[in-house]
């Protein structure tokens, strides 16, 4: 991917050089190729013609974004650097709207609140540690 963004880059340099004057400075990664932003009609548009060309099930866009809040929150990325990722205004908005736990992510949770409970002793450990005690 790094080596994909940065052929990109590359492009969009050379285009930034042909457009001179005329380039619209967005700070945008993707753009068109005077820099101007995309319109969302011909991404979304350009999207679906690529997943139906590779048989992928139907899915919009903006679930993406809510994937990759998904995922991010899963390997353990928090709240504050999922907000920067997508933008938000508001760590309500992220925690409450975009993240969902995966049942991997669930599963992994429950597993390290059980590392904290303390568990049962043996029979053994119990009349040891009465015997300590004198009980």
């Amino acid at each position: 991917m790094v080596q994909t963004l940065k052929r990109h880059r590359a492009q969009q340099d050379k285009d930034h050089e042909k457009w001179a004057g005329a380039w619209a400075e967005t700070g945008r990664v993707f753009t068109q190729e005077n820099g101007e932003m995309l319109h969302l009609a011909n991404v979304t548009r350009r999207f679906v013609e690529l997943y139906e060309e590779i048989g992928f099930p139907p899915i919009r866009l903006h679930d993406l974004r809510h994937g990759a809040a998904t995922l991010a929150h899963a390997v353990g990325a928090d709240f504050k650097n999922i907000l920067e990722m997508l933008g938000h205004s508001s760590i309500t908005i992220t925690a409450d709207v975009y993240t969902s736990l995966l049942s991997e992510a669930d599963l992994a949770i429950a597993e390290a609140t059980v590392r904290l409970v303390p568990r049962a002793r043996s029979t053994s450990e119990e009349t040891s540690a009465e015997a300590k005690i004198g009980a």
